[in-house]
């Protein structure tokens, strides 16, 4: 009997109406269009508008459409998992209110807080549910309305995140596709360079931590830009050799989106082109745990059967890791 594998059988991507480009954000905070593409290779990002609006909102558009777009019952679905940073509220998890709203009623669902790596974390935990054969049809969706914790006066941080939603089926496989290996790490002493200082169980909300605007991201970017080169870099490298995956054979990277830079340093590194680079950060920014699906989404109609793809990503914590999968489809329209 052939090895069971976890495969990608549909993808969908969903992004807020309002779109906030880098002169507007020029009106709110002392910046321009010129510097702020410089530095991250970012034009617009789209935000969530609307009051009682939340993370759980983007997620469900992203997973009615995959639903609608595979042509899967909610009833079919066993398992949902979200990757998420700016949950709904502490509890429940934002994975429950979600599959509420899409009528998801015979499975169960939990969160995953990797930050950045959540995406990777998250599909790598799917995989390994249906790799035991407990279950057949499972949905990852990554979301996050990162402007509910962007501080709009800080010029080095505001620029960089926008709101969106991507989700993907998982289904077993025995066929040679689908995902071949997963390499994950983790140093919690990056936690003092990228963090939310206030809002948790140490820090709890005040008048003092409002005041002091200590619901916000914290980043110290210069820290976290070295050390996502090295590490996004050095996995993804690993990934390569452990398979005899030669530069030029490799159809894909799919890296999280944090900054234009960081991905550019990466795939040299690797040694492979731009066109081998999957990239849209111009578009919708930084949206943490949504940024690898989006991508594929957006490159679906591109994909064939049996491409080799690495899907590679960063986040505070310090997170990281690497995914290596064989495309298990060739490319539909992603609309």
């Amino acid at each position: 009997m052939n090895k069971i594998r976890a495969a990608i059988t549909g993808i969908h991507g969903y992004a807020p109406d309002y779109i906030l480009d880098n002169n507007e954000l020029a009106k709110m905070v002392d910046t321009n269009d010129e510097w702020i593409t410089t530095r991250t290779g970012i034009k617009t990002r789209h935000i969530l508008k609307g009051e009682g609006k939340g993370t759980s909102d983007i997620g469900a558009e992203a997973v009615k459409g995959l639903l609608e777009k595979t042509n899967t019952s909610p009833a079919d679905i066993d398992l949902l998992i979200c990757a998420t940073v700016t949950p709904d509220m502490q509890f429940p998890a934002t994975a429950n209110i979600i599959a509420d709203k899409v009528g998801i009623k015979n499975a169960f669902h939990f969160d995953i807080n990797a930050a950045c790596s959540g995406q990777i974390y998250a599909i790598t935990t799917a995989a390994m549910y249906i790799e035991s054969g407990k279950y057949k049809n499972v949905v990852f969706v990554g979301a996050d309305k990162m402007s509910s914790i962007v501080d709009y006066t800080d010029r080095t941080t505001c620029v960089i995140f926008g709101d969106a939603a991507g989700a993907m089926m998982l289904e077993p496989t025995t066929e040679d596709v689908g995902i071949i290996d997963s390499i994950h790490q983790s140093d919690g002493m990056g936690r003092k360079h990228l963090h939310q200082k206030a809002g948790g169980s140490v820090k709890p909300a005040s008048y003092e931590t409002i005041d002091t605007r200590e619901h916000y991201i914290y980043q110290e970017g210069q820290a976290v830009f070295k050390f996502a080169v090295s590490k996004m870099a050095d996995i993804s490298v690993e990934m390569m050799k452990k398979h005899n995956i030669d530069p030029q054979e490799l159809a894909w990277l799919v890296p999280h989106q944090a900054n234009l830079r960081i991905i550019e340093a990466t795939a040299r590194r690797m040694g492979i082109s731009k066109d081998q680079v999957m990239i849209n950060i111009q578009k919708y920014g930084n949206t943490t745990s949504a940024t690898i699906p989006l991508c594929i989404w957006e490159w679906e109609e591109q994909l064939k059967k049996g491409d080799d793809i690495i899907l590679t990503a960063f986040g505070g914590g310090f997170t990281w890791g690497a995914i290596y999968l064989k495309w298990a489809y060739n490319g539909m329209n992603h609309k």
